[in-house]
């Protein structure tokens, strides 16, 4: 399923690394159209009068760009810091954060100056020394669809693969896994595959693959060595949902037999929701059929200062010991980052 852009946006500043007129050859033997941005921080060229519309046309957008700040924001529970490559997604689930996140025209953005960008990550290891230090790739995109443009996965992951107190992490829906199984890892990367139910996947995660070609890719990465981890999330609760997710282990676990000795790595994140959220997955789905009833949630204000809503305490306590119990009896030698 490989992301094929209707248009490609340079800023000007772009052309002026090596990556940035590549690309610019590239594409321009496409039928993608190619723009030149007057400014660094305003994308005013991507088309779209209605929601819909908007959306539409930001998701077959990519944009080159200089990542213009070096300072590194945090990226908790799952890293020290976050890796800046790339921002969004070209996937289009329902239920996505970056729907509020990267603006009504959620486009992708990738930055040439990766050099700088892994330099800043060396001397942020530098800083703990000797403790290791961790770096999240993925924390505001989905870096694979880009990659067979791009190779900054490869990269970093080579990168990283040196660096004694540094590790590399990021989570992926895609499966062009083709650029990163060569790449000399030396151990230091774990990559992630976000996984759902099958059914969860075919009604809200659109224009990704499906839960068995995700594995597959997952199976390819650990022949490479790579450590693996997988993301489940979100996790629905409704009527039947163990059933799906069961089949959804089990499944993991036919795939991946060969790895049965190998330390699987788990987080797990329940569904929710903020009010800007659901304001804008219903302008976008004006269709979608997800629970997003306030009444039926619990509000809590989340580590950045903002409301959101989710399962009550009895029923985060009872999707925990689904997964606490089934991850122990299917995959004993895996382990749970965490459940929230």
């Amino acid at each position: 399923m490989p992301f094929l852009p209707k248009r490609v946006l340079f800023e000007q500043d772009a052309l002026q690394y090596p990556l940035g007129r590549e690309l610019l050859d590239r594409f321009k033997n496409t039928d993608a159209e190619i723009g030149i941005l007057k400014s660094h921080n305003r994308v005013t060229e991507i088309p779209g009068k209605t929601p819909q519309q908007a959306y539409y046309e930001g998701k077959s957008t990519l944009v080159v760009g200089v990542r213009r700040t070096l300072k590194f924001e945090s990226c908790k529970p799952s890293a020290h810091y976050q890796l800046p490559l790339a921002t969004g997604c070209s996937g289009m689930c329902t239920y996505c954060y970056l729907n509020t996140q990267l603006g009504k025209k959620p486009y992708m953005r990738v930055y040439v100056n990766y050099d700088e960008v892994l330099k800043k990550a060396e001397a942020y290891i530098k800083e703990r020394e000797p403790e290791i230090t961790y770096f999240e790739g993925a924390a505001t995109s989905d870096p694979i669809p880009v990659e067979p443009y791009t190779g900054l996965l490869a990269e970093a992951i080579t990168f990283f693969g040196k660096q004694p107190h540094g590790r590399f992490r990021f989570v992926t829906k895609f499966t062009d896994v083709d650029r990163i199984l060569d790449a000399d890892h030396n151990g230091h990367t774990m990559v992630r595959f976000s996984i759902n139910a099958a059914g969860i996947i075919r009604k809200y995660e659109h224009k990704t693959p499906s839960m068995e070609e995700r594995i597959a890719a997952a199976r390819r990465v650990a022949e490479k060595g790579y450590p693996l981890g997988f993301i489940i999330a979100p996790v629905f609760i409704h009527e039947g949902w163990r059933k799906g997710y069961e089949e959804m282990l089990e499944k993991l676990r036919s795939e991946l037999s060969a790895f049965k000795g190998a330390r699987l790595v788990f987080e797990i994140i329940s569904h929710r929701f903020t009010a800007r959220a659901k304001q804008n997955i219903n302008e976008i789905f004006p269709s979608n059929d997800l629970p997003m009833e306030e009444a039926e949630r619990k509000f809590k204000y989340g580590q950045f200062g903002y409301g959101k809503y989710v399962y009550d305490s009895g029923q985060l306590k009872e999707m925990e010991a689904f997964f606490r119990e089934k991850l122990a009896e299917i995959f004993p030698n895996g382990e749970i980052d965490y459940i929230i």
